[in-house]
């Protein structure tokens, strides 16, 4: 567990340091650790409507203000293009150990933040735990939402919201898209609607860092409202997602499902003994946790191929046969997760086409993308490293064929989408055109290759 206390959480610090949690199918929520998005890549529910890929940011935040005696406290940090709120100053800490935690403390009263996904769903859950002081108070959260390709900007976007209120959970349709309603529920208080509010030009930092426009706007399409009595503890959950029935979710159970599974993937990678426990180092068994969480982040499922598949980097990358193999064996070998490991081959070997392993899939459309000249050299040391661990002779049986045709393949030419890939008389592959990119320098625009690295390369 990683804690970060007063001196990471001034302001220059935080905006530095990010977190990340992921639901197994592609979706995550993602932000700073004092809850400031400062890229467009953040939100607290980023939903694949075609898992893993078509991503969409739907809730960006959820604003919270407290009111006591009167007195309104806003804990919520944004930033504009010559502004900053200045929640974070009622961050007491901040600590990511299964999920992240933010701990407020405004006067007398502590609030405790917790934020999971819920694991194969688009769903995002927040616990707030309060314990209140000698005042009453008042706790209102504000849900920012969009509805965008996780990718581009609603930069002076104005939002068509149809909402359909059954006490507090709310049904909207946003920007006339029915088909994929978006709910939100609160298990307490009041919720108010709003009409037309927009939060306009909400400014993204790292955006601006990288070269691209930086601001954009949200909608605000109501507020919840809590009271809270004198020395009153209470808890208070929220739900967003695109599931219907998330007045049935229980937030404190999707946390402690969540923890449950992370502790027996643990357990399952034998990488320290729990009977044992006393004789391993506390360092060491903190990182086998964070290794064990973070390599989870990568694996997610693909339901229309009903296989797992390796994701090849957050927030932007879908899975890529390259960064899938090469990170094969420590993400699934060294944890023990082998039946995984072989859903994720058969993923590879499923859309071989002359020879080539597909590279990935398009974010869009889901068909396959043949533009690695490397990928299906790769997947015969990650087959290798399989039998290693496994000796599963069954399972390799039954791709040989496959694997022999690459071989055949890379032996008698592919030109497939341009790939020019074949064995020289010298017994090096050749591959490539000056106007393809089949190597991991890949960026291209139109028809010109920025690095093309065509003929042999070691």
């Amino acid at each position: 567990m990683r804690k970060f206390g007063e001196e990471e959480l001034k302001l220059e610090n935080a905006l530095k340091k990010e977190w990340l949690i992921t639901n197994g199918i592609g979706g995550f929520a993602s932000s700073t650790i004092i809850g400031c998005n400062t890229r467009k890549y953040h939100g607290l529910l980023i939903a694949p409507f075609a898992a893993p890929g078509r991503r969409r940011l739907i809730l960006s935040k959820l604003d919270e203000s407290l009111e006591i005696s009167g007195k309104s406290y806003d804990l919520y940090t944004n930033m504009s293009n010559n502004y900053i709120s200045d929640g974070y100053k009622f961050i007491e800490s901040f600590e990511k150990d299964y999920i992240p935690i933010f701990t407020y403390k405004v006067q007398d009263v502590e609030i405790k933040k917790l934020i999971c996904m819920e694991y194969g769903k688009n769903t995002v859950c927040i616990l707030y735990k309060i314990k209140n002081g000698k005042e009453k108070a008042k706790l209102t959260l504000a849900p920012i939402i969009n509805y965008r390709d996780f990718h581009q900007m609603n930069t002076n976007h104005v939002f068509e919201l149809k909402q359909t209120i059954n006490k507090n959970k709310v049904s909207m349709i946003i920007d006339y898209q029915a088909e994929n309603p978006v709910y939100m529920n609160l298990n307490e208080g009041t919720y108010i609607k709003h009409e037309n509010d927009m939060f306009n030009n909400m400014y993204y930092l790292e955006e601006q860092k990288r070269g691209f426009y930086p601001e954009e706007n949200h909608a605000v399409p109501g507020r919840y409202e809590v009271d809270i009595e004198e020395n009153e503890e209470k808890d208070i959950e929220f739900v967003c997602s695109l599931e219907d029935n998330i007045e049935e979710i229980d937030v404190k159970k999707v946390i402690n499902d969540e923890i449950i599974r992370i502790r027996k993937l643990i357990l399952a990678s034998k990488l320290y003994e729990p009977k044992e426990e006393a004789k391993y180092e506390e360092k060491y068994k903190a990182f086998i946790q964070d290794y064990i969480i973070g390599t989870d982040n990568f694996v997610v499922y693909r339901p229309n191929f009903r296989l797992h598949t390796i994701i090849a980097g957050y927030p932007w990358f879908l899975d890529w046969a390259r960064d899938s193999l090469i990170s094969f064996e420590g993400i699934l070998l060294i944890p023990r997760r082998y039946e995984v490991a072989k859903e994720v081959l058969l993923t590879l070997v499923r859309d071989i086409k002359f020879g080539l392993v597909p590279n990935g899939y398009s974010g869009f459309d889901l068909r396959p993308l043949y533009n690695s000249a490397d990928s299906s050299l790769l997947l015969f040391e990650a087959v290798y490293k399989y039998y290693k661990y496994t000796n599963d002779t069954t399972f390799i049986k039954g791709i040989y064929s496959r694997l022999k045709n690459i071989i055949k393949s890379y032996k008698e030419g592919i030109d497939l989408d341009n790939n020019n890939i074949y064995l020289d008389e010298d017994y090096l592959i050749v591959s490539g055109t000056p106007e393809t990119q089949n190597t991991w320098m890949d960026a291209k625009y139109g028809n010109f290759a920025f690095t093309p690295r065509n003929r042999k390369s070691s």
